[in-house]
């Protein structure tokens, strides 16, 4: 217990200070200064805003359910509609896509991945073009059919978020633009250092 007729402030501080020697968490005792510890709670210094984080999930998964529920209405999976995506993002860019690109973008096995061009190919959404001088080699190309569904799945989606963002400025469209990329950056290298760790452990 404090002594209010002593002087010396460090004498109080100390004594104020609980039995198990832990930092006072009291409102108004200071903060946690133990190794590793951060302003709020103990959380990193540099962690991200833990809301804003939980906002960033929920439009993940909300995400997601959209694309289950279209994907549904067109007998397609998830995993079919993320192979599209892939070949169409590496199309744009001016790049081969071939079963082997599919099988790392999206962490499947050999097995995995076949199955998954033939549902494509079935489906009239892809279509298989060999190349290279021994005509091995297998690319994947959209046909008309995957770009007419693909729109008529994710219009609604578009023009809704669309809507969303007529209420903000150009200037601030720009930040939110420049955030998201930061993101995508950040959440890529927090995978890649997860294989990292994962491949190290199984070796």
């Amino acid at each position: 217990m404090s002594n209010p007729t002593d002087p010396r402030p460090e004498a109080n501080a100390v004594q104020d200070r609980p039995a198990d020697g832990r930092p006072d968490a009291r409102p108004g005792a200071g903060p946690d200064t133990r190794p590793g510890a951060g302003p709020a709670g103990g959380r990193p210094e540099n962690a991200a805003p833990q809301e804003l984080v939980r906002l960033l999930q929920d439009f993940t998964l909300e995400a997601n359910h959209y694309v289950d529920a279209a994907g549904g209405r067109n007998d397609m999976h998830r995993t079919d509609l993320n192979a599209l995506a892939v070949i169409m993002r590496h199309s744009a860019a001016g790049k081969v896509v071939t079963p082997g690109v599919l099988r790392a973008e999206l962490r499947l096995s050999s097995p995995a991945t076949t199955a998954l061009v033939d549902r494509l190919h079935a489906s009239g959404h892809v279509v298989r073009e060999r190349l290279g001088t021994d005509r091995r080699q297998v690319q994947l190309q959209m046909t008309p059919k995957a770009y007419r569904d693909g729109s008529a799945m994710f219009m609604p989606l578009a023009m809704r978020m669309g809507k969303a963002m007529a209420a903000y400025s150009a200037e601030e469209l720009e930040l939110v633009t420049r955030f998201m990329t930061d993101m995508v950056e950040a959440t890529l290298a927090a995978r890649e250092e997860a294989t990292q760790a994962e491949g190290t452990r199984s070796t």
